[in-house]
Order: structure tokens, then sequence, then C-alpha cells
């Protein structure tokens, strides 16, 4: 029915008088023809081609081997690249380096820091009285949640 409603409206007849020859619901009938429109248009998926200024391989290995080098190293990507153009070398946009240090997973704090690791404060805990002696403390945290000594 559908195949005959299109047919019709293709050879230029009103959408009006294909829906009352063939016994279709206008809307039905444009319904269904979108819905084959759709999965046609799926079906055929279109390569989209590389654009032409995209960086190589080997460009973007240059890229990552400049700003891992002992010079550049411990400084962010925007101070790389004010560097490089005052030496009058432009190798890519910040964006570009952001989006190549990415690629490999290393868009992170460039700069060597010390990890220090976490503090623990040290708890004095008390399972009877008498256990733990204290001077400034005058309730100590027993072995269950909410109950205290007292100093």
């Amino acid at each position: 029915m559908t195949a005959a409603y299109a047919a019709l409206t293709g050879a230029a007849v009103p959408t009006r008088r294909a829906a009352s020859l063939t016994g279709l619901v206008r809307s039905t009938a444009i319904r269904r023809g979108n819905a084959a429109a759709q999965a046609a248009a799926v079906g055929a998926t279109r390569s989209v081609p590389d654009p032409v200024n995209k960086l190589t391989a080997l460009e973007r290995r240059r890229i990552l081997d400049t700003l891992n080098s002992d010079r550049f190293v411990d400084l962010a990507p925007l101070q790389v690249y004010a560097q490089l153009l005052d030496e009058g070398t432009y190798l890519c946009s910040v964006s570009t380096m952001y989006r190549v240090l990415a690629e490999h997973s290393q868009v992170k704090e460039r700069r060597r820091l010390a990890r220090h690791p976490a503090m623990v404060c040290p708890e004095l805990v008390a399972t009877a009285p008498r256990q733990v002696y204290s001077w400034d403390i005058t309730k100590l945290a027993g072995p269950v949640k909410g109950q205290y000594f007292d100093a």
C-alpha cells in the first residue's frame, strides 16, 4: 500500500487523492515513508574523508617528543608554545598540544612534585578504664563508636 502511495505522489498526484485511492490515512503513509527513508539512510553510511590539514603520525610523534624533552618536560603546553614562538619555531597550536598529550594520557601536572603520604593523626584508644592517660583530653574514644571513657 505504501509503495502505491509513494508511486502516486511521485507521479504528482495530490496526497489527499493518493490516500483515498490507496485507502491509507495520509499521516500513516507519510510516517511509513519517513521510516523507510530513515532505514535507507542508516544502511547507506557514507565515509567522511580525513581533513587535508590533519597531522601525520610523524608530526604527532615530533610534538610528543618535543613536549617530553628534558627542556620542556616541566612546562605547561602554553609555556612551551610561547618559548618555541620566541625562537621562531611554530610546531602546532596549544590546543593541538593538549590533544596529543591527551591521546597518550599525559594531561596532568607536568612539574615534578613531591608526593607525600597522607599523615595519620595518632589516636589513643582505650578498651577499659585506666589504660590510657593524657593530660589534655577529657574523653577518650572507646572500642565502639559513641562510647567514651573519662580521663
